[in-house]
């Protein structure tokens, strides 16, 4: 909130949550409520939003798991139509969740499951032309309702929230980064390191800790170990893989200075993407 704001410009910011949380702080001030209130919007507006959607998709006589398993079939399938795996992968779901969903697209007819021709075993599932007239019909009033619901924020705004969303969510997936991969790092994200150091009774301290460092890689030549946990690059605080993904992509070849803990130590490590080119490597030989 900016300074100078006049008293109604604070109070219309407010919602139901600064109210729940005065109660808290007031309950309990020894404790830090900051997260609570992060997580509580979060799912207050999950509800929301989902009612809205859910309530728009049934108008047109459509259930939201069905339309979800629809459009991510017409997405990834084209004309041929896509595996049962491959279709659970995209949803995140289990191949047992999936069954049900493309059972229900069959018995609806807006999908059918069809013969792989490079396989006996498997089939695809193929969306009928129905499903195709369903999608087509249904998906602009369906952007229209998501962005109807995001009326309050300005297109600079949206896209502020869409960055933090991705830097949060990428976090919860499994791959790593390209430029950390090419380093030879596979890093936990700063929620699993917090989680596993507690455990051992170490401090909690938020920073990516190093689960394996491939040999022969650069990281492995700058001496960095299983166990290490990367909380500062180049001066900058480490929260997010993709945070030292940025940096190393910023320096290039350029070495970069990381900070990292071991045990409850620290110990200061020069990482470079790039070994020095041979002509270097015989200057450094023959100035020692």
């Amino acid at each position: 909130m900016t300074a100078g704001a006049s008293f109604e410009d604070r109070d219309a910011a407010r919602d139901a949550v600064d109210t729940v949380m005065e109660h808290w702080l007031s309950l309990r001030p020894d404790l830090d409520f900051t997260p609570f209130a992060v997580m509580i919007r979060l799912a207050r507006l999950r509800g929301i939003v989902e009612a809205e959607v859910d309530a728009n998709l049934r108008a047109h006589g459509v259930r939201t798991p069905d339309f979800a398993a629809l459009v991510t079939l017409m997405r990834i399938g084209g004309e041929g139509g896509v595996g049962q795996h491959r279709l659970a992968d995209e949803l995140g779901l289990t191949p047992g969740t999936v069954s049900v969903r493309i059972d229900r697209l069959v018995q609806t007819g807006l999908a059918e499951r069809g013969p792989d021709p490079t396989s006996k075993r498997r089939t695809l599932i193929v969306p009928t032309p129905a499903g195709r007239d369903l999608f087509e019909r249904v998906l602009p009033s369906h952007l229209f309702t998501e962005d109807r619901l995001l009326a309050a924020l300005s297109d600079g705004e949206r896209a502020q929230l869409t960055d933090l969303l991705r830097k949060l969510l990428v976090e919860f997936e499994p791959r790593q980064p390209a430029t950390v991969s090419r380093a030879g790092l596979n890093l936990a994200p700063a929620h699993e390191t917090i989680s596993k150091r507690a455990a051992v009774g170490l401090d909690p301290a938020p920073g990516l800790l190093v689960r394996t460092v491939e040999p022969g890689s650069p990281a492995d030549h700058a001496g960095l170990r299983a166990g290490d946990v990367l909380v500062d690059a180049c001066g900058r605080d480490l929260r997010s893989r993709s945070r030292l993904d940025a940096i190393l992509r910023e320096y290039a070849a350029q070495p970069i200075e990381l900070t990292a803990l071991r045990g409850e130590g620290k110990v200061v490590i020069r990482l470079a993407l790039a070994a020095p080119q041979e002509s270097e490597r015989h200057k450094e030989k023959d100035s020692s």
